[in-house]
């Protein structure tokens, strides 16, 4: 599973930019990631994708749009780290550790990002928190599976080295944002 997630801040041309990655073949969902956004704000950026689009995106904040546009899913974190009451769709959530992957376990996420993998490209100083061997050691010991997708500085080139270390997937922000 390859999944972009949205710059923190809005452009223009920002939703012909998620249409285009959600043209790619692979590319699965998009995640709205706007943490400083408003209600509206992104009520804004829904209303100018085609409906077509809202079964590939999933929200990090204001979840309740989830259900009103009918969208794939939600996504927690620390700003909203509760599932939705009532929200039937995909769940997932980020975590930073090792430890986090194992006590996400028993939750009923369809996937869990781990990160940062790699030096990240859009936070300056963010650097990979892993060894190569700690992550495939984490694989052979069942924590790294194909519900956890790899995050920070993870690019479209990277992909394959992620699955090859027994990743499900990736997460892709700055790589996927790179011109604009």
């Amino acid at each position: 599973m390859i999944v972009v997630i949205t710059q923190p801040f809005f452009f223009e041309g920002e939703s012909e930019r998620i249409l285009e990655l959600l043209a790619r073949p692979d590319v699965d969902l998009v995640h709205i990631r706007k943490p400083h956004a408003g209600r509206e704000q992104v009520v804004r950026l829904l209303d100018s994708l085609p409906r077509e689009a809202y079964s590939h995106l999933v929200l990090h904040d204001h979840h309740d749009l989830a259900v009103v546009y009918g969208l794939h899913g939600i996504h927690l974190n620390g700003r909203n780290p509760r599932r939705l009451e009532g929200w039937h769709g995909s769940v997932s959530r980020s975590c930073h550790s090792l430890g986090e992957i194992m006590a996400c376990r028993d939750e009923k996420l369809d996937y869990m990002s781990l990160s940062p993998i790699f030096d990240s490209i859009s936070k300056s100083g963010y650097r990979a928190a892993f060894t190569r061997d700690e992550l495939i050691e984490a694989h052979r010991q069942g924590i790294i599976n194909e519900r956890v997708l790899a995050l920070g500085g993870v690019t479209f080139d990277r992909i394959d080295e992620v699955l090859e270390m027994g990743f499900g997937g990736a997460m892709i922000l700055g790589d996927a944002w790179r011109q604009y």
